[in-house]
């Protein structure tokens, strides 16, 4: 049985990572769209980097164009997020959230029910996913501001010992 942490993406530069790569720490993950009205969160999301950064904590940006809102090219969608948002945090590659070519990170993850209960599908683009140091999951809808209270409070309880 594959564990989160085994399931391959694709980084920018056509690298292979998983989230292996950031055992004992938590992550972010966090479906990204550059046009999207809801890119503001990237300010919010940087912020969240650079306070718990140094405490075992990433978010990890996997652009998707499933809700056509996504530049279309990886340069383009490097440049605008530090451009615009100064984002340091990683933005992968491209993926797809939801139907039959979702990313096999995103099945797994979908699995995991909100706050109100209901898993399944990516309702939107900005839907965050938080994997705690011990792999559990917590799942916020994209409306959801990356430093509301649940979210704060979710990243502490989350963070390595």
């Amino acid at each position: 049985m594959t564990t989160i942490d085994e399931i391959p993406f694709e980084t920018m530069d056509g690298a292979t990572a998983s989230l292996a790569d950031y055992a004992g720490q938590a992550v972010m993950i966090v479906n990204v769209a550059s046009r999207c009205g809801l890119a503001p969160q990237y300010e919010k999301l940087e912020a969240l980097q650079k306070q718990y950064g140094d405490r075992g904590f990433t978010v990890i940006g996997f652009p998707s164009n499933q809700f056509l809102q996504e530049l279309s090219s990886n340069d383009a969608i490097k440049e605008y997020c530090s451009t615009t948002w100064g984002v340091s945090f990683p933005i992968v590659d491209r993926v797809r959230v939801n139907g039959r070519n979702a990313h096999p990170l995103y099945t797994e993850l979908k699995q995991t029910p909100d706050a109100s209960g209901k898993a399944g599908r990516v309702t939107w683009n900005f839907e965050k996913f938080l994997v705690g140091a011990d792999r559990t999951v917590h799942r916020f809808r994209p409306n959801t501001e990356p430093d509301a209270p649940e979210v704060i409070a979710a990243i502490e309880a989350s963070l390595p010992a």
